[in-house]
């Protein structure tokens, strides 16, 4: 019988949780959308735990992924830094490895 490998990646820090697929994605979306609000309901999340995952994700690192700011006559914006931008890059460039790595693995019982 063969079997087939399988995996997600998830990157933590000391701190704890810091990317992964959803995490990813939300930042994509917040890049997208310059705003953390429209990326939580493109996702169909609350914007609480929306908020929650970037401040999670920004307090894990000396800088932040996600800048905001805040007012102006149509409301604050949101985007991602530098350092975010390189985040979203690293995980894929991990994440297609792993895939890789999956598929060069034969397994039989």
């Amino acid at each position: 019988m063969q079997l087939i490998p399988n995996g997600r990646i998830w990157i933590d820090t000391p701190k704890g949780s810091f990317l992964g697929y959803g995490r990813v994605e939300l930042l994509e979306k917040i890049q997208e959308t310059g705003s953390i609000r429209k990326a939580a309901l493109e996702m169909k999340m609350s914007y609480q735990q929306a908020w929650t995952f970037v401040k999670q994700m920004n307090e894990s690192l000396p800088e932040p992924l996600v800048v905001m700011q805040r007012g102006g006559k149509n409301g604050g914006t949101s985007f991602l830094s530098e350092k975010g931008l390189l985040a979203v890059q690293t995980f894929k460039r991990f994440d297609d490895a792993f895939k890789v790595f999956l598929q060069s693995h034969n397994l039989q019982l």
